[in-house]
């Protein structure tokens, strides 16, 4: 009874909406590829007499700009993972949910339920976001090039594979692993530290192929560069898309652990109507869509246990960092073959 009160009720917001306007709706959605495919979106769009506009992103600092361009005013609904949501927040670029209005929250397993729980989406008591999908960045691996799996994310630099090597072009991401190599916290790095850490993302810019930037792009350099090594950015998604053309690849989680991602659905702070917003959140959420999106991507959805789960012990949940933007601009310097300057190291 519950479940059909708040469906009732976004529904009647809506409906109450686009009669006031007498034109038809558009839903503005910034999300990451495979999550809003557009078989999926077209059923929502007749459910709803609406209009759905669909913007990609392939990095965190691309959804970061895509945000900051207009104070968020460009989208209504976005996905992001949620250290992003609380610097998101910070921001004042997105407005609270009540998960109670959104029916399908009740469907989710009680952990994502627990939102207590979840790092960054509760902030001064306010709930600003809804789980949605998850994965963990392993590594993946050509079993030809491979006699056993490779244990160590410090395979990464190996010089045996220079040249083979692929990793994600992000700066967040890459200090992250890099201070994970050399023993630190991949969150909090200390100012002391950051020359070192400098230094390793050199080296590996120096045993890379390339750093890639969507999923489709990395299958297509692994199958054509002879590739022996990929970080995972995207996770099982990346490995499903190797396999499924036929490359004989396998999966592991390093012994250091592996970076996770928890992507939610949160509403932007000048949605035009958040009540749509909430609607398209909720579909997400119904279990043909969430399913969908796991046979299609192999990313484990918030409805159902996944079958070839990581250990919980050996996954790193993303969180802010200690300064982002001294990330990105350091990486920045880094990508293109420039060495920073000691005095923006320290």
């Amino acid at each position: 009874m519950k479940y059909l009160c708040a469906l009732w009720f976004m529904f009647c917001a809506v409906f109450a909406s686009m009669q006031a306007s007498g034109a038809e709706q558009t839903l503005r959605v910034l999300a990451w590829p495979g999550y809003a495919d557009s078989d999926l979106v077209e059923v929502f769009q007749k459910r709803y007499k609406v209009k759905v506009e669909i913007t990609l992103v392939g990095s965190d600092e691309v959804l970061r700009s895509k945000l900051a361009e207009n104070r968020g005013g460009d989208f209504d609904v976005i996905a992001a993972n949620t250290a992003e949501i609380h610097n998101y927040v910070n921001q004042g670029l997105l407005q609270p949910l009540h998960p109670e209005h959104i029916a399908n929250t009740a469907r989710q397993l009680p952990r994502f339920r627990d939102y207590s729980r979840i790092p960054d989406i509760v902030v001064d008591g306010e709930i600003y976001a809804v789980p949605y999908v998850w994965s963990d960045m392993g590594l993946i691996y050509d079993r030809k090039q491979f006699s056993q799996p490779p244990g160590s994310i410090k395979s990464m630099w190996d010089p045996r594979f220079q040249g083979r090597v692929l990793a994600f072009n992000t700066g967040n991401h890459n200090f992250s692993i890099a201070s994970l190599a050399l023993g630190g916290d991949p969150f909090q790095i200390k100012a002391a530290d950051f020359p070192q850490v400098t230094d390793k993302l050199i080296a590996l810019r120096r045993n890379v192929l390339t750093f890639y930037s969507l999923p489709e792009e990395a299958a297509e350099l692994f199958r054509s560069h002879s590739v022996a090594l990929i970080f995972a950015n995207y996770g099982r998604q990346q490995l499903k898309q190797l396999r499924d053309a036929g490359v004989d690849v396998g999966y592991v989680v390093p012994r250091e652990g592996a970076l996770a991602w928890l992507d939610c659905w949160a509403v932007s702070k000048r949605a035009r109507d958040p009540a749509l917003a909430n609607l398209w959140i909720n579909y997400m959420l119904e279990p043909e869509v969430s399913k969908a999106l796991t046979e299609r991507q192999d990313l484990s959805n918030t409805l159902q246990e996944p079958k070839d789960a990581s250990p919980s012990s050996r996954l790193i949940w993303l969180r802010p960092v200690e300064d982002d933007q001294r990330r990105a601009a350091l990486w920045q310097r880094i990508v293109s073959g420039e060495r920073p300057p000691l005095r923006e190291q320290r």
